[in-house]
C-alpha cells in the first residue's frame, strides 16, 4: 500500500527547502543530461564514420606495385601484371576466401559519346561478385551478371553522372548505345553510389563494364588490376591478405622479404580500429558523466545528514512513540531516492529530448557535419542510466538513515 503521509511528509519537507533541494538536485541532473549528450554524440560520429564503409566490413583488396628487391635473376624496379590466371590459383590454393572479384580500369584520356554529347568518365571493369564486396543500389535495369562475362558482351551500367552529363533528355537511358574509345556499349542499368563525400563523387561518374569485356575490347588480355576479396564466416580477412599476396608472391617470383611488390588493404582492420575508438569514446563518456553524478550524489547525501540533524529532535519523539528503525531508515532513502529520481529523470528527459531534436532536423535537412551523422539515444541505455539513478539515490540516503535510525530517543528530546 501507499503511504499517503509518508509522502506528503516527503513533499513538506521538500517544499520546505525549494533552493537548497534544487541546488542539490542539479548535480545528479546536470550528470545524466551529459551522459545521455555525450553518448548521444557518440552515437553520432559513429554513424557518420560508419556511413564511409560503403564496402564489406572483411573486405581485402590487393594490388600490384613495383618490386624493390632482386630476385631469381629478375632486377628491382619490375613491374607486376596480375593475370586471370593469378584468380584461378587463389580459387584452388586458398580456400579461405569466400568472394574473389577481379577489377580493372580502363586506361588513357577518352571521352564517352552519347549521339552528340560527350565526357570524360572512369570506365571500370568488373564481375557479378563485386556486389558482395561494394554493394551499390541498382536503380533500374540490371547489374552485370556471368552470362554478360561468359559472352564477353558489350554492355554498360551507368551512374547519376553520366544520367546527368549524357542523358540530360532523356527518360529512360535502358537500351541506348554509349561509345567508350569508339567502341559502342549498350545500357543495361543505371545505379547509385552508396557512401557519402569523395567516395560518392567518384562513384557517381564511373560506368561499369564486364572485365572479361574490358580485356578483350581495349587491349588488355588475360590482365587483372586489382582483386577485390571477402573472407569465408569466421576466418579473419587478415589471413586472406596473407596467403593471398604470399601466393601471388610465389607466382610472380617476388623476393618473401619484398614487401613493396603487393599492396594491400585490410577493410575489417580499419574497422575494427574504428570500433574500438568508439568504445573508448563510450568508456571516456560513462567516465565523466558517472563523476559528476557521484559528485551530485555526494551533495545529495550532505544534505541529507543536515536533514537528520535539523530533525533529530523528531526522529526522537517518534522513536518513542514507537516507530521502527526501519520506518526510519525508509522515510529518510525514499527522501533521498525522491529528490535524486526526479532530477535525474529530468535530466533524461532533456537529454533524450535534445537528441531527438538534433537527430531529426539533420535526417530532415540531409545534414552531415564532417564525418559527424545524425545522433542517438539507445533505449538500453536509458533504461541503464534509470536504474542508475534509483540506485543511486539509495545510495545518497543509506549513511543518513542509518544515522537517524540509531539515534537515542531521550538524547533526542533533549536537545534544544
Amino acid at each position: 500500500m501507499i503511504d499517503i503521509d509518508k509522502w506528503t511528509e516527503i513533499y513538506n519537507t521538500v517544499k520546505k527547502h525549494r533552493l537548497r533541494t534544487a541546488l542539490t538536485a542539479f548535480g545528479v541532473f546536470w550528470g545524466i543530461f551529459m551522459l545521455v549528450l555525450l553518448l548521444g554524440a557518440g552515437k553520432g560520429l559513429e554513424n557518420g564514420i560508419m556511413a564511409e564503409f560503403n564496402i564489406a566490413k572483411n573486405a581485402v583488396f590487393v594490388w600490384t606495385q613495383r618490386t624493390s628487391v632482386p630476385y631469381m635473376g629478375l632486377k628491382a624496379g619490375r613491374f607486376i601484371k596480375m593475370t586471370n590466371d593469378d584468380m584461378a590459383a587463389i580459387r584452388a590454393s586458398v580456400p579461405e576466401v569466400a568472394v574473389l572479384a577481379p577489377s580493372n580500369q580502363v586506361d588513357g584520356d577518352f571521352a564517352v559519346v552519347y549521339g552528340t554529347k560527350s565526357s570524360s568518365f572512369t570506365v571500370r571493369g568488373e564481375s557479378p561478385e563485386v556486389l558482395q564486396v561494394k554493394p551499390t543500389n541498382v536503380l533500374t535495369g540490371r547489374f552485370i551478371n556471368q552470362k554478360d562475362m561468359d559472352e564477353r558482351r558489350k554492355v554498360a551500367i551507368v551512374g547519376p553522372r553520366t544520367l546527368e552529363l549524357l542523358f540530360e533528355n532523356e527518360k529512360d537511358p535502358i537500351g541506348k548505345y554509349i561509345s567508350i574509345k569508339g567502341i559502342y556499349f549498350q545500357v543495361v542499368g543505371t545505379f547509385k553510389p552508396l557512401g557519402k563525400d569523395e567516395d560518392v563523387v567518384e562513384d557517381a561518374q564511373t560506368i561499369y563494364i564486364p572485365t572479361t569485356t574490358l580485356q578483350q575490347a581495349f587491349n588488355k588480355p588475360n590482365e587483372v588490376g586489382f582483386f577485390a576479396m571477402t573472407p569465408k564466416p569466421g576466418i579473419p580477412a587478415a589471413v586472406v591478405e596473407e596467403k593471398v599476396k604470399q601466393l601471388l608472391m610465389k607466382r610472380h617470383n617476388v623476393a618473401p622479404a619484398d614487401l613493396k611488390a603487393f599492396g594491400s588493404a585490410n577493410v575489417e582492420q580499419e574497422y575494427q580500429d574504428v570500433q574500438g575508438m568508439f568504445a573508448g569514446i563510450a568508456g571516456f563518456s560513462w567516465l565523466v558523466s558517472i563523476g559528476t553524478i557521484i559528485a551530485g550524489i555526494i551533495g545529495v547525501g550532505n544534505i541529507m545528514l543536515i536533514v537528520v540533524k535539523e530533525r533529530t529532535k523528531e526522529i526522537g519523539v517518534r522513536k518513542a512513540l514507537g516507530a521502527t528503525p526501519f520506518s526510519i531508515v525508509s522515510l529518510i532513502i525514499q527522501e533521498s531516492i525522491v529528490i535524486t529520481g526526479f532530477a535525474g529523470y529530468v535530466g533524461l528527459l532533456a537529454g533524450t529530448g535534445l537528441v531527438a531534436l538534433i537527430e531529426s532536423l539533420m535526417i530532415k535537412y540531409e545534414v552531415q557535419a564532417g564525418f559527424f551523422g545524425a545522433p542517438e539515444v539507445n533505449l538500453g541505455i536509458a533504461v541503464t542510466a534509470t536504474v542508475l539513478l534509483v540506485v543511486a539515490g539509495a545510495l545518497a540516503g543509506l549513511i543518513p538513515a542509518t544515522k537517524a535510525a540509531r539515534v537515542n530517543p531521550v538524547v533526542a528530546l533533549q536537545e534544544e
